[in-house]
């Protein structure tokens, strides 16, 4: 009887701890949008999650990244640029699927990654978040340059195939 007890106490702890390890980036890309396009890869999301750290840490954050749908549409909408970054992984999708065209339109360059809970850990918040807007800056100029161009590339392959 104890021996069973010990035993079920071990495969719990086994369950909780297979449960509480983050998800490989295939494993992310089974849970995207159909409509998550394009999106990064997993070089390009690394990338992408370095800058939002380096923003994040910057002493003016509130004026050089904007985070959640509310901030960032109005941050659009009055005129900010930088680079958006949309979690694929939203649901219902519905919530998100305006702000590509508004993005289009504003000659705004974003893209999707595939995990919201990692662009709140890149943010560092424990809280997910689905999209973030990142000015430009001085301080992280070629990191952010450097998102961008490989941002095009990806976005220019998956519009003309």
């Amino acid at each position: 009887m104890g021996k069973n007890d010990f035993d079920d106490k071990e495969n719990a702890e086994e369950s909780q701890i297979e449960e509480s390890q983050p998800l490989s980036y295939e494993e992310q890309l089974e849970h995207v949008s159909v409509i998550a396009k394009p999106i990064a890869t997993k070089k390009v999301a690394k990338k992408i999650y370095k800058l939002i750290k380096k923003a994040a840490e910057h002493k003016d954050k509130k004026t050089f990244m904007f985070h959640g749908l509310k901030s960032v549409q109005s941050a659009i909408r009055k005129g900010a640029t930088g680079l958006v970054f949309l979690a694929g992984n939203v649901t219902p999708i519905d919530v998100i699927c305006h702000i590509p065209a508004v993005c289009e339109e504003k000659n705004i360059d974003y893209i999707y990654t595939p995990s919201r809970d990692d662009l709140g850990l890149a943010m560092g918040t424990k809280r997910s978040c689905l999209m973030i807007l990142v000015k430009d800056h001085p301080d992280y100029k070629e990191l952010y340059d450097d998102c961008r161009s490989r941002m095009k590339a990806i976005t220019s392959s998956v519009f003309l195939s």
